[in-house]
């Protein structure tokens, strides 16, 4: 059986670009390389079995760092199931492949890792220059409270005060809590 694993970082990215051919179960997940906690990847290596294969569109969306990525790779192929990375175009199975694929593996598992690292370093300038110019953190407030429960205690619906100040409902009931 042909098995695919997608992930994007964000719930706001689109897995679509992530081509993984003919496959007869996907498991997808829109959460950070960088986290261990992932389901649909823990679920996907107990759902394979042996003589299936795993599609993933790249190396770096099954893992962020080495030593992950080669974690992940080595429990499939214990299991009997090998690992098609579809833009690499490299696979490993449970035989060991050749010497070159796993040297390649290794190369490519630890650019992805250092690319990880440099955005978080680059992530983290910005954030200390944001901070430093005040613009870091929590955004202006765009409602104002004491209008909110006016409104709410002159019988005002919330639903209706939210249509008014053309904020969501959640808004409302957040402003009204605190």
């Amino acid at each position: 059986m042909r098995v695919g694993y997608r992930r994007v970082s964000s719930v706001d990215q689109s897995l679509d670009r992530q081509d993984l051919g003919e496959c007869e179960r996907v498991f997808e997940e829109k959460l950070s390389g960088g986290t261990t906690e992932r389901p649909a990847l823990q679920d996907m290596i107990a759902f394979v079995r042996s003589g299936d294969e795993v599609a993933v569109h790249s190396i770096d969306r099954l893992a962020r760092n080495l030593m992950d990525l080669q974690n992940i790779i080595q429990q499939l192929n214990d299991k009997g199931v090998s690992v098609h990375f579809v833009t690499e175009s490299l696979t490993f199975s449970s035989d060991g492949g050749s010497a070159f694929q796993t040297l390649q593996l290794q190369m490519l598992g630890a650019f992805a890792q250092f690319e990880r690292t440099m955005i978080r370093k680059r992530q983290a300038e910005g954030i200390a220059k944001a901070k430093a110019k005040g613009v870091y953190g929590k955004r202006k407030r765009t409602v104002n409270p004491d209008k909110i429960q006016q409104m709410f205690d002159d019988g005002v619906s919330k639903a209706a005060i939210a249509k008014q100040l053309n904020i969501s409902r959640m808004s409302v009931y957040r402003s009204l809590q605190g």
